[in-house]
């Protein structure tokens, strides 16, 4: 069977990102042991808790890019699928949907409307 490149990509990405933690650690243990000297300091302590976290930052970086990725597609979808006309009220609906004292008030705003527009002229 034949591999895709998908899976060869996530494979890279594992192993980037096995290949940095591990790195990051060795250096971690390095400077642990730079602070257990004589001469040691506390700046080689922070590095020892630092080291660790630069080495999951290129997992972490993968796993957002994907999950910006997936969120891009998923909002694309939404969008192919609003396109789709709006379904048209029928004139039964529209038509039982307001009552008479609304349409007297919905009557009174309009000529309230149309003479602000006159005396804008």
């Amino acid at each position: 069977m034949r591999e895709g490149p998908g899976i060869r990509r996530k494979l890279l990405v594992v192993g980037v990102s096995l290949l940095a933690l591990v790195l990051c650690c060795g250096l971690a243990w390095w400077q642990w042991e730079r602070f257990s000297s004589a001469n040691g300091t506390f700046q080689n302590l922070g590095y020892v808790l630092q080291w660790p976290l630069f080495g999951l930052a290129p997992a972490y970086m993968f796993w957002r890019l994907g999950k910006l990725r997936q969120r891009e597609q998923d909002r694309a979808a939404d969008e192919s699928a609003q396109e789709a006309p709006p379904a048209q009220p029928s004139a039964e609906v529209a038509g039982t949907h307001g009552s008479d004292e609304e349409d007297d008030e919905l009557a009174a705003y309009n000529r309230y409307l149309a003479r602000l527009n006159q005396e804008s002229r």
